[in-house]
């Protein structure tokens, strides 16, 4: 049975979008629930100006609250240096950087160009090396830019080489904008990791603006990807990238995962019972997903067995 880890990243993709501030006490009991349903790798937040992300501005606290759940790894987006070294006064186990393979996107995202942000990565790659923590960078707007249009797949090819250059551990391709088509996940995918080495790309983080994030996800699959961002009730989006909302929900990509025999480790019934959690928590969210709406199969204990 092939095992996928499915990252969870509400408490920092979901809720930078959010209009209503998630109070830190309804935080810790969506990550210590999702943490007991069997997720094991959740994106607390994200360590960003609070200026800029008051939804964000308690990460530190959630980091530490966070890393005292067993078994759980802990991680939080960095936009640039001054955020990873917060990072790594926080603790986290792993950091990433995101990378715009649109270069409009990455200066309206972060305010820096290509070649700033491999500096930046540069820097980022050394801190997180001094505190012996995991650095990832997400290839995002890497299938398409709601500013640019198309984005050439050499290009993002480049880019991951460069990024690889200048310390990164990890890479993901991040469908920002919803963008991807099932066949040019695959083609990226094989591209980035003749480029790269298959070690180095192992996640995608999809939306399924466009209704295809489960699809998109499987051809990640069929190319050897073994990490799947997704956010609690589909929550979420780029404040940055116009029209970029929703990310694959977790509860439909784990009854899907479960359902064709991979490993997870996440108990479905569970996770399902944490969108109470979040659904108190911000009233005027709207929460996504057809399984929560359809319920189980009534053969669902047997799927994926045979």
């Amino acid at each position: 049975m092939t095992a996928i880890l499915i990252s969870e990243v509400g408490p920092r993709d979901g809720l930078q979008s959010t209009h209503r501030i998630m109070p830190l006490d309804a935080k810790k009991a969506w990550i210590k629930a999702e943490a007991e349903a069997g997720v094991r790798e959740i994106e607390v937040g994200s360590f960003v100006p609070p200026s800029l992300l008051p939804q964000l501005a308690d990460t530190a606290e959630l980091v530490a609250y966070a890393k005292a759940l067993p078994g759980l790894n802990v991680v939080a987006l960095v936009p640039n240096a001054k955020g990873a070294v917060r990072a790594a006064e926080a603790g986290v186990h792993g950091m990433s950087i995101p990378f715009s393979m649109s270069e409009t996107h990455s200066i309206k995202n972060v305010r820096k160009t290509h070649a700033e942000m491999i500096a930046e990565i540069t820097e980022v790659a050394r801190i997180a090396g001094d505190a012996s923590i995991h650095f990832a960078v997400g290839l995002s707007t890497a299938f398409g830019c709601t500013m640019e249009g198309a984005v050439p797949e050499d290009r993002v090819v480049r880019l991951a080489e460069a990024a690889v250059a200048a310390g990164a551990r990890e890479l993901s391709l991040s469908d920002t904008t919803g963008y991807a088509d099932p066949a040019q996940v695959k083609r990226l995918v094989r591209k980035v990791k003749a480029a790269v080495g298959e070690e180095k790309l192992t996640t995608l983080h999809l939306h399924n603006t466009r209704g295809l994030g489960l699809a998109n996800a499987l051809a990640g699959l069929e190319e050897g990807i073994t990490t799947l961002d997704a956010s609690l009730g589909g929550i979420g989006g780029c404040p940055f990238a116009p029209g970029a909302s929703g990310n694959i929900v977790t509860e439909d990509l784990v009854f899907m995962l479960n359902s064709m025999g991979y490993d997870t480790g996440v108990d479905l019934e569970k996770l399902l019972e944490v969108r109470k959690i979040v659904a108190a928590a911000l009233p005027d969210e709207p929460l996504y997903g057809f399984t929560p709406d359809a319920g189980l199969t009534l053969d669902y204990d047997t799927r994926g067995k045979a």
